[in-house]
């Protein structure tokens, strides 16, 4: 038996420690490329684009993972894809049809189409032709990897129906499973060991004391060396994020739909925020505003007249009588777009002087039915984007002080004057 142990137990404990030593490795290596590989390869800014844009369409009917009142949505490009073309179109086409008019796809007697509409027993879905395609591509990346936000979970609402409050896998169990794997690369290093101890004991070999892996130098300073990183990426990763809220769309106290008015009815932006050319900040505009239109507009193509009703409320307007009471207040907007106290930012200086649009910075708030913070807004985006931007140079008496580039452009030396030349990448001009 003594001689068994010998012939197996001295390889074994070496090939084991090596073995634990790489799975342990591989581990450490799974976590931090579970951690980072799925935000890696996905387009963040469309993603939360796709979210904003499926919780102001679809979450009232369907849900990512979860039978609704329609169809759960992860997987519909795949499974439109699959029932092939018809009419020598293929599924993809025909899924973005869908979404923009279904009425239309079952009139030219798409497979599918049909056998959704007999499904749901006959229930048409809303048609939403204010929709682009790449409106839908965010909406379709968001439902196939919509357990990317690990804090939302699917909730049942009246009827019977599933919001989506975003059903996500739990990363916890992620954490847990490698805790699991970890612990039992431990174990077996451990049993390895004392059976190696064992061996030579019973050949009346001298043994080194047992020393714990909590004790053991080597391990220690192992975990000190991967705690001290971790602790500082994670530092690193919270504070460069620190005021930061891409994506952030608080619920308003009126549904204002920015797709309707600056969309369909192509209202100028800078009719309701009129101090945008003018001033620091575009202003929020006033019920007097809203009133100029809605005195007449009193009922809404999706909410009737419940919206509007808020709007004569705040203006202490009565509808019937149609005078104006003495206490009105103002709406409670919630600001959506922030920047930190230290920076400085003026909206007239990019609207006027430099000519930007407002959808550079806010988006394509013209199709968005609910405004949510488009851009991060951090500093290396503005910075990317004063490097990358040519100012509105020629016949602009604002930029008439910077002679040597309009004598280097009329000589043909410079195409165009970007903001970083005219200084909009020194630390002075944003925070002064």
């Amino acid at each position: 038996m003594t001689n068994f142990l010998r012939s197996i137990t001295k390889p074994t404990f070496q090939v084991n420690r090596h073995l634990s030593l790489i799975a342990l490795t591989i581990l450490l290596n799974l976590f931090a490329f579970s951690a980072f590989s799925q935000a890696a390869n996905i387009d963040m800014v469309k993603w939360k684009a796709g979210k904003a844009a499926f919780k102001n369409n679809c979450a009232s009917c369907h849900n990512p993972l979860v039978k609704g009142t329609g169809p759960a949505l992860a997987g519909s490009l795949e499974r439109w894809t699959a029932e092939g073309k018809h009419q020598g179109i293929d599924g993809k086409t025909w899924l973005y049809r869908w979404i923009k008019n279904n009425n239309e796809v079952r009139a030219a007697g798409n497979p599918r189409g049909l056998k959704i509409f007999g499904e749901y027993a006959g229930v048409a879905m809303n048609a939403f032709p204010s929709l682009t395609d790449a409106d839908i591509d965010g909406i379709l990346l968001y439902v196939d990897n919509s357990a990317m936000n690990t804090e939302a979970k699917v909730e049942p609402t009246a009827g019977g129906k599933t919001t989506e409050a975003d059903a996500e896998f739990p990363t916890w169990i992620l954490f847990v499973i490698i805790g699991l794997l970890i612990a039992m690369v431990f174990a077996l290093n451990r049993l390895s060991g004392s059976l190696y101890r064992l061996t030579k004991e019973s050949q009346g070999e001298s043994v080194h004391p047992f020393i714990p892996f909590y004790k053991n130098r080597r391990i220690i300073i192992l975990c000190g060396i991967v705690a001290t990183v971790f602790f500082f990426y994670l530092l690193i990763q919270n504070a460069t994020a620190l005021g930061r809220q891409q994506g952030y769309q608080p619920e308003q106290p009126i549904k204002f739909s920015h797709a309707l008015h600056a969309g369909k009815h192509q209202i100028d932006c800078q009719y309701c925020h009129s101090s945008a050319s003018k001033s620091k900040h575009a202003n929020i505009p006033s019920v007097s505003t809203c009133m100029n239109c809605h005195k007449v507009v009193q009922k809404g193509p999706v909410y009737g007249t419940e919206e509007i009703a808020k709007i004569y409320k705040y203006a202490d307007y009565n509808i019937d009588t149609k005078v104006y009471g003495s206490n009105p207040k103002a709406v409670e907007w919630t600001r959506i777009h922030n920047l930190p106290d230290h920076v400085f930012f003026s909206h007239a200086q990019h609207v006027k002087a430099g000519g930007v649009k407002c959808q550079t910075c806010h988006g394509p708030v013209q199709e968005m039915e609910e405004v949510y913070q488009y851009a991060p807004l951090s500093m290396g985006w503005c910075i990317n984007c004063h490097r990358q931007t040519e100012v509105n140079f020629d016949g602009n008496k604002y930029y008439s002080i910077y002679e040597k580039y309009h004598k280097a452009k009329a000589e043909g030396k410079m195409k165009g004057v970007t903001v970083e030349d005219i200084g909009g990448t020194e630390c002075q001009k944003c925070h002064y």
